[in-house]
């Protein structure tokens, strides 16, 4: 059986969560959704405390969103719901799928939401790429100084080894995000063509599919109508809206090739570089410390991705701990195996 705080806790902090999503999406039909879903949270926290006073137990403490919440909740205020979606449910904030039914454009809720609602879609994504860009930065290069120094090599050996892994993976991470993202936009680009010429020749058909779609998603029939040819009247947001709602392009979401080449190379070298600090230095005692800041580096990394499996911080710390440290003593313990066969 669930623990009756723990489920009371949890109803009290989505309650929480709703609000701030409906604070995000004032002036939206969406506000009044989150506020009554916020309500149905508040009720079904009555219901647990109900439970615990049933059972004889003490009434739980007055509600304060923890830490995690407080970041989501910044986050979410900062990159908007649709960006923090996948994050949001993980808190179990329901719902969610208001930003992604039938397609993941969903349809404007008024006529200047078109071409806009997509300017924070790749906010979420970044974030998520930073963290886990920060934590193959860590582990591989953690791995390959410890391994090196294992075998007992000379500090300046050690020093190179780190220096040539973090720039090159951090290269390799940035051209592979680079030729990633060109290629997408790329497509895009030769998509969104097609398009235009379609809107030239008959733009009444294409009209006529964009408010079918409308009404799939059940806008009236009439008033979707209505909306494609008000809309049409704009060929550049019409095209815009075209893409989006009939081929499923967002370009706003891609990104340039360049700012992901760049966040890609930066993440994986502020990882890669935290084994490496102390022996640029060269203290006495650098391994022990390179091996202190490095377990810190992959309990942060850790907690932080609790934010995206909605885990506990501390479990997902010690799980990611627990796997870096895992895979720094098997590189350890094989350099030092090949230094001894090989000398």
């Amino acid at each position: 059986m669930s623990d009756p705080y723990a489920s009371w806790r949890e109803e009290k902090q989505s309650a929480w969560l709703y609000r701030v999503v409906a604070e995000c999406e004032r002036g939206t039909p969406r506000e009044a959704l989150f506020n009554e879903l916020a309500q149905a949270a508040d009720e079904q926290a009555k219901i647990w405390h109900a439970l615990i006073a049933q059972q004889g137990g003490r009434p739980p403490t007055p509600f304060q969103p923890g830490l995690r919440a407080r970041i989501v909740a910044h986050l979410t205020r900062r990159f908007k719901p649709r960006a923090m979606r996948g994050i949001l449910a993980a808190m179990k904030v329901r719902g969610m799928t208001l930003y992604t039914q039938h397609s993941p454009h969903p349809m404007p809720l008024q006529r200047d939401d078109i071409g806009k609602r997509h300017q924070n879609g790749a906010a979420g994504n970044a974030l998520r790429a930073g963290v886990f860009g920060i934590n193959d930065g860590l582990v591989s290069n953690a791995a390959l100084i410890y391994g090196v120094a294992g075998a007992a090599a000379e500090p300046s050996i050690i020093v190179l080894t780190g220096v040539a892994g973090l720039l090159a993976g951090a290269f390799s991470m940035a051209s592979g995000e680079y030729v990633s993202v060109r290629s997408q936009r790329e497509m895009f680009e030769y998509q969104i063509g097609l398009e235009r010429d379609e809107l030239e020749k008959y733009p009444r058909e294409e009209a006529a599919e964009l408010a079918l779609i409308y009404a799939a998603k059940g806008m009236d029939a009439a008033e979707a109508k209505r909306l494609t040819d008000t809309l049409m009247q704009d060929p550049e947001r019409a095209l815009d809206t075209l893409a989006r709602e009939e081929l499923g392009l967002n370009p706003d979401e891609l990104g340039s090739p360049w700012v992901a080449a760049i966040t890609s190379f930066s993440a994986f070298t502020a990882g890669a570089a935290l084994p490496l600090v102390p022996f640029l230095f060269e203290y006495d005692h650098a391994l022990p410390v390179s091996i202190g800041l490095s377990a810190l580096g992959l309990f942060a990394v850790g907690a932080s991705m609790s934010l995206f499996t909605g885990r506990r911080a501390l479990l997902s710390g010690v799980r990611m701990l627990g796997i870096g440290g895992a895979a720094g003593l098997a590189t350890y313990f094989i350099g030092t195996w090949l230094g001894v066969s090989l000398t």
